[in-house]
């Protein structure tokens, strides 16, 4: 058996989600696939994937041997590389990509034009979920992930940092009154953001000198997306507490009113979450420098000390 081809078989059924569609990309018959994945799960001894009618898997033990599969694959393209000269270090191939959903519609999505007009031959296949992925179980060459990265076997590069604001309608201060401090918060109406994945509210904080402050906070709606926390808070159901990228052209217009500026949320990490030995790959280091580049450029995303 050719270990490498088989690897190289192996990685491409994960990737993309189907031994049919694998073997359309590799221009071989499903059978030669189905052949290759018995022998190698035969030579190895153990289940690399879980096959139904209507969906395939990794098993934990593919998910192993798949993160094995990458680094070793990659090592290989690695030192081949200075032998072909420019030609192999071009971005090309599928890549696929997990996003947050507002930072998809309103910052990275409206740009991605000039991504492809920059790497015409990378093939991008973007997810745009809220929920956290399984990178290898799902196939996913990178997610961006805000907030604290949980998954400590992914390799995490912080690309910004999202910077948040506390703002409402003139229509609801002239309604309910303007809080002056943060201890007045809890006599006022607030649209309540509350988790996809736990179910749990999110409480608001705030920078009090060296501490942060958090708030428990109700209202009368709550919802678990960030573009409808902010449509509800435009129609003037509360106070919000909303990325400062998202409201940016509502402050500038007075549609929407900062409150409490002297002691602002919290700031959040945003990174780009990979499985190790992955940014080897020419596509991927394209997207990350591509992606780091269009933070940069964001006032309201860019890391603390960057213009």
């Amino acid at each position: 058996m050719d270990k490498v081809k088989a690897m190289q078989t192996f990685v491409r059924i994960v990737e993309a989600n189907s031994f049919s569609r694998a073997a359309e990309s590799l221009h071989l018959p499903r059978a030669s696939l189905t052949a290759t994945m018995k022998n190698l799960e035969a030579f190895l001894g153990r289940q690399l994937l879980q096959r139904t009618t209507r969906k395939l898997s990794l098993t934990p033990d593919g998910a192993q041997y798949y993160a094995h599969c990458i680094d070793i694959l990659a090592a290989i393209d690695a030192s081949e590389q200075p032998f072909f000269g420019a030609e192999s270090a071009r971005p090309r191939g599928k890549l696929r990509i997990d996003l947050p959903s507002a930072l998809a519609r309103h910052l990275i999505l409206p740009h991605i034009a000039a991504f492809h007009e920059a790497c015409p031959e990378v093939e991008l296949s973007i997810s745009i979920t809220d929920r956290l992925v399984d990178l290898i179980q799902d196939g996913i060459d990178c997610a961006v992930r805000v907030g604290k990265l949980q998954d400590s076997s992914m390799i995490g590069r912080q690309i910004g940092e999202m910077r948040f604001v506390t703002c409402a309608t003139p229509s609801y201060f002239a309604r309910h009154g303007v809080p002056q401090a943060i201890d007045e918060l809890h006599a006022h109406r607030s649209v309540v953001h509350f988790s996809a994945r736990t179910g749990r509210p999110f409480d608001w904080d705030f920078v009090v000198g060296e501490a942060v402050v958090k708030v428990a906070i109700s209202g009368p709606i709550a919802v678990n997306d960030a573009d409808a926390n902010l449509s509800c808070a435009l129609q003037g159901l509360g106070l919000t507490q909303v990325a400062t990228y998202q409201v940016r052209r509502h402050l500038a217009d007075g549609t929407l009113v900062q409150v409490l500026a002297d002691t602002p949320p919290t700031p959040m990490p945003v990174s780009l979450l990979y499985p190790q030995g992955r940014m080897a790959a020419p596509k991927l280091a394209a997207f990350a420098g591509w992606l780091g580049a269009l933070f940069d450029s964001d006032p309201d995303l860019a890391l603390a000390g960057r213009p």
